[in-house]
């Protein structure tokens, strides 16, 4: 009873790693690339899985938040997509480096040239973005993905503190506290001098990529561990079974 609770155990424990992987790599998500401090600029990596095995993903609609308008939102060409930047008019203006702003992005497509994201790869699309809101600790972004069959998933659902994730939960990026430098920067540079810095970030991070694609690889290293520790489990509730009537025959 015992040898069989052990291997029980080492396959729920592989079966949980498992699933706990998993949904690190299975949405849209957006990360910082360094940090998303309130109040000053940052690079953000919009990341795109392809969940499909029968198609590419071909398009991509990004809707930035019009509860906190960003003045200045820049994507980073990528090999084989086209972006398109879309303003709208804001009902009250926004104040920057002195400045009234009457419109902001309100959405940024990107619509493949080539094949896309083909099945079993992921895309990133860098956008430098600012001045980030002070008054919030997160921007939502709703996303939309477009396949090669013509099928739309739509990332829009957005998550609630103390609820289960929901099955297509929208971007949300974490802001973190304004920071004496970061912040000084933004009230201290100029809008220009700002926007260089973060799209320097990008450049530097570039080089860096790998770093990017690592967590994924920890998630799913985690899950071929779990499954290995499943199985040993399994193997040695069934050797320990064998003994135990092998002790009982003789």
């Amino acid at each position: 009873m015992k040898a069989s609770r052990i291997a029980a155990a080492g396959a729920v424990s592989g079966i949980a790693v498992l699933a706990l992987s998993a949904p690190a790599f299975a949405h849209v998500s957006v990360q910082p690339e360094g940090t998303a401090a309130k109040g000053g600029y940052a690079v953000v990596d919009f990341k795109v899985p392809n969940e499909r095995d029968n198609a590419s993903t071909t398009k991509l609609e990004v809707s930035f938040p019009t509860d906190h308008p960003l003045a200045s939102v820049m994507p980073e060409p990528v090999p084989g997509w086209k972006a398109e930047v879309t303003k709208s008019k804001l009902d009250k203006p926004l104040e920057s480096h002195g400045q009234q702003i009457t419109e902001a992005v309100s959405k940024v497509t990107w619509t493949a040239d080539g094949k896309g994201i083909e099945p079993g790869y992921f895309q990133k699309f860098p956008v430098s973005l600012g001045a980030l809101p002070e008054d919030t600790d997160q921007l939502v972004f709703k996303a939309v993905q477009t396949y090669s069959n013509k099928e739309v998933v739509r990332w829009i659902e957005v998550p609630q503190e103390g609820q289960e994730e929901p099955d297509t939960p929208a971007p949300v990026l974490e802001l973190a506290a304004a920071e004496g430098d970061a912040h000084g920067a933004s009230g201290a540079k100029s809008g220009d001098d700002a926007e260089a810095a973060a799209q320097n970030t990008a450049a530097d991070s570039s080089s860096d990529s790998g770093s990017g694609d690592g967590s994924d690889t920890t998630a799913r290293v985690l899950g071929i561990v779990g499954i290995v520790v499943g199985a040993a489990g399994v193997a040695y509730g069934v050797l320990a079974g064998r003994r135990r009537d092998s002790g009982a025959s003789a």
